[in-house]
């Protein structure tokens, strides 16, 4: 019954999806990994969940903020789609104990490391730091991690771009799986390391083939929702 859920709602977001926006992605097939393993991607808007949903070819488990789950209808639907809440404010050993458990089933675990919706300055595309977890999470499940770039996506946030031919456009690249070595605190800082320049050599090769500009990055709340 999830599985069902799960695919009538990505059906439908591919339908909205494909109405407003544009999507261009690259390396898509390494998406098809077997095995339990996590997708980890910046986060700059409320649809970049959707996108990645719609643009990878499994099933995706996503690891979304509790405040989330107090709107009745939101929560439900967001369980039987087989998400998962997690306290971003505070260590969670509840989510850590699920998606542990769901990586050793061999599903997929998407997760935004940043820890929330990260624009402008914020974004480790510009350059901040991530916040710990991810790399925790890699040691102690020995998955693999696919890191992502996702552009575009809160081009949605202005009214003007959800009007008939005002398509805007989004970008997604997808890297090749990342595994962590070693133990302790030295090895989780390195794999930190390596995923941020997996991320910055995703956008690189997203800005050699697409005419994305700078406006077209992560922006400030305050300028995003003027763009048009």
């Amino acid at each position: 019954m999830r599985w069902l859920a799960y695919m009538l709602s990505r059906f439908l977001l591919k339908l909205i999806l494909g109405f407003s926006t544009r999507t261009h992605i690259l390396h898509r097939e390494r998406t098809r990994l077997r095995g339990g393993w996590m997708l980890a991607a910046n986060h700059i808007s409320h649809f970049d969940p959707p996108f990645l949903g719609v643009a990878c070819l499994r099933k995706m488990d996503w690891m979304t903020s509790r405040e989330f789950y107090a709107v009745p209808l939101l929560g439900l639907w967001m369980k039987a789609v087989d998400t998962f809440p997690v306290d971003r404010e505070r260590p969670d050993r509840a989510s850590i104990r699920m998606a542990l458990e769901r990586l050793k089933a061999g599903r997929v675990v998407g997760m935004f490391p940043e820890g929330g919706i990260r624009d402008g300055e914020r974004s480790v595309l510009n350059g901040a730091p991530l916040r710990p977890g991810l790399s925790a999470l890699a040691e102690m499940s020995g998955a693999p991690v696919v890191p992502c770039v996702i552009v575009g996506s809160d081009h949605l946030y202005a009214p003007k771009k959800w009007l008939p031919f005002r398509r805007s456009q989004a970008w997604i690249n997808f890297w090749e799986p990342i595994h962590f070595q070693g133990e302790g605190k030295a090895a989780r800082a390195e794999f930190d390391a390596q995923f941020a320049s997996a991320l910055h050599a995703l956008l690189a090769e997203l800005r050699a083939q697409f005419p994305i500009t700078d406006l077209d990055l992560p922006q400030a709340a305050g300028r995003r929702k003027g763009r048009v």
